[in-house]
């Protein structure tokens, strides 16, 4: 199986597999995402979700294979899990937010007017208005992620990586956050968003990635999400085994 987009190339992954200590953890993928996709990472735990996410976003080498990122660095947008955050960093949220424009500044260089101007509106679309000058560690959970997507706004990327972005966070915070990445979709950005609910990508995201450690099935959501592929994705998952043997490296010898 090797989907491509109809749209325009922004990543393409040939024949990669991605592990932890040479242990495999995504085998074999190959496939496109494509300007203006939006597409959801499903599958169970342990079925290579954030070890893509990473890949794609060269966090983590691949075992073999090759990721080819066709558009800069700087136009990649990622949020990490929650878990994987630090929340203590002595900023303002003002100050967190105008941080997505540092491909725009150089070292020496200042933050003008307009790039303030960009950060309050930002902060002002994600709802949280008033909170500018707030200590971002003294936001709620929700409040927090709120402050994330506010600085991905002030970014600007072409695609988007959000790993489990909804996780342990409130309804309401949810709704909203769902309704900006609609916006987005509208605008034709990439999105590539890792989630755990399979009602919520059924009802939100058109196109999904099934893993179980490889592809058990890529594209539309209404096919891709069936009762048979999510049993054999769990199955998958749950035949892997901690002391499997090594991924050998192209050109390596037993």
């Amino acid at each position: 199986m090797t989907p491509i987009s109809d749209n325009p190339p922004l990543i393409r992954l040939k024949n990669v597999t991605f592990g932890y200590r040479r242990h495999p953890a995504v085998h074999h993928l190959s496939g496109t995402f494509g300007a203006g996709d939006y597409v959801a990472l499903v599958g169970p735990n342990g079925a290579g979700k954030s070890t893509l996410l990473r890949g794609i976003m060269g966090l983590l080498p691949t075992l073999s294979g090759e990721v080819e990122r066709l558009l800069p660095m700087h136009e990649i947008g990622y949020l990490a899990q929650y878990a994987e955050r630090e929340e203590s960093f002595p900023l303002s949220v003002q100050e967190a937010v105008v941080m997505g424009h540092w491909h725009r500044i150089s070292w020496h260089g200042s933050i003008t007017k307009t790039l303030w101007q960009q950060a309050h509106a930002a902060i002002a679309k994600v709802g949280l208005q008033g909170f500018e000058k707030r200590h971002v560690a003294s936001l709620s959970r929700g409040q927090f992620q709120r402050m994330l997507f506010a600085r991905l706004l002030t970014q600007d990327p072409a695609l988007i990586l959000l790993d489990e972005p909804f996780n342990a966070m409130d309804q309401r915070t949810t709704t909203d956050l769902l309704a900006l990445m609609a916006d987005w979709h509208l605008q034709k950005r990439t999105i590539i968003v890792v989630l755990h609910d399979f009602e919520q990508v059924r009802r939100h995201i058109p196109s999904c990635l099934l893993l179980g450690r490889q592809v058990i099935g890529w594209g539309a959501t209404s096919e891709v999400l069936t009762t048979s592929n999510i049993e054999t994705a769990q199955s998958m998952c749950e035949a892997w085994e901690e002391g499997a043997a090594v991924c050998r490296l192209p050109g390596e010898t037993p």
